[in-house]
């Protein structure tokens, strides 16, 4: 059966119901969990992501590559199921020799190998990646991301993750052996990665972070995901996906910037009415029980929903405002390079540690050489 995102019943409120069930009791009051959530929403808390990589993880060479990247080559800790972290060279090849990963690759493929893979060899890890919004503390991002790793894969799949910093959001990736312990495979569907997303804000909640996990219809976003490769491209502003897809717009945009409409936005236009009419019910059932404040910030957020725009209404919009040097964009920009200004002190400051240890390690290489050439002399005299 299709998963709806908005019951279209009697009640007609967002399907919020895998939060919290309602009791045996009245069926007229949305129980304190479903509230958190809706509170949650309405008043925009961060927003979770769980991206999954899908290159590579099916061969032990490009899992050895994974991890090298992922630990930098022995500079930074894997933190692994077995709790104690991991440092220094060498480290990602005595955890592939740990997981047996050679054994899994002469595996035959199972009865629960996806019958549209076979034919393909089956993955060994499966990777992915848990990221928060710039501001958020990395250490709790990582904190949270064990507790959840420890809760959906402890005693059924072998595991390690990496924090990293690099960039302005904290991010944690992590790899988890496709094979678990009792011979069966990890598939991940998209319902799982919409239940993982609920479990990572959870977790972060208990460690004081303030994070949701919400569907992106019911927020309103209808711009589509790109996968990670356009997006990184996008992010150094590189990237011939929307070089391509600009170009394209703006050959078809008239003098007065209008584009054809396109038969997806007729489908968009209809599951906004439906998102807004759950809104609209869950203000009327918060109302009735009491909560006029929370069921007024409900109504502001449906009236605050972005447009619905398709992709290239989106291009068409960005390339106008840029043209025009609107506010919005103005302000965007500024925003954007502020946020970047912190991140690259951030950065700076990283950078200065990592050459004072580089050259820490260059002096006592030149102390050892010089030692050992005194040595020789010594020797041959």
């Amino acid at each position: 059966m299709t998963r709806r995102l908005v019951d279209t019943g009697p009640r007609g409120w967002l399907d919020i119901g895998s939060y919290a069930r309602h009791g045996p009791g009245r069926r007229d009051r949305l129980s304190s969990a479903q509230v958190a959530f809706i509170t949650r929403t309405v008043r925009r808390a961060p927003e979770v992501m769980i991206k999954m990589l899908n290159q590579g993880g099916r061969d032990l060479g490009s899992v050895a590559r994974h991890l090298k990247y992922l630990d930098r080559e022995g500079e930074l800790p894997i933190e692994t199921d077995e709790g104690d972290p991991l440092k220094g060279k060498g480290v990602s090849k005595a955890l592939l020799d740990d997981w047996d990963l050679k054994l899994d690759a002469k595996r035959p493929p199972t009865a629960d190998h996806k019958p549209r893979q076979m034919g393909k060899q089956p993955k060994l890890v499966h990777k992915m990646i848990f990221s928060m919004p710039a501001g958020t503390p990395p250490d709790k991002v990582l904190a949270a991301v064990k507790d959840f790793a420890r809760e959906e894969f402890g005693a059924k799949h072998r595991y390690a993750m990496v924090l990293h910093t690099d960039e302005p959001h904290p991010h944690v990736h992590m790899v988890v052996k496709a094979m678990g312990y009792d011979g069966t495979r990890l598939n991940i569907r998209k319902a799982t990665l919409r239940e993982w997303r609920r479990q990572f804000a959870r977790h972060l909640r208990e460690h004081g972070v303030a994070a949701n996990a919400t569907e992106r219809a019911a927020r309103g976003v209808t711009r589509p995901q790109k996968q990670d490769g356009i997006y990184r491209a996008e992010r150094r502003r590189d990237s011939t996906h929307w070089r391509q897809r600009t170009a394209a717009v703006a050959r078809e945009m008239t003098p007065d910037g209008e584009i054809k409409p396109e038969p997806r936005k007729a489908k968009l236009l209809e599951t906004r009415l439906r998102i807004v009419r759950g809104w609209n019910a869950i203000a009327d059932d918060l109302a009735r029980q009491g909560e006029a404040d929370l069921a007024q910030d409900v109504r502001r957020f449906v009236t605050q929903l972005p447009p619905v725009r398709t992709e290239r209404e989106w291009i068409r919009d960005r390339m106008l405002e840029q043209t025009r040097g609107g506010e919005r964009a103005q302000f965007a920009d500024r925003w954007k390079q502020d946020a970047l200004a912190s991140w690259q002190v951030f950065r700076g400051q990283q950078r200065q540690a990592e050459q004072a240890r580089l050259r820490e390690l260059e002096h006592v290489a030149k102390q050892s050489r010089r030692n050992s050439r005194t040595h020789r002399d010594d020797r041959t005299r």
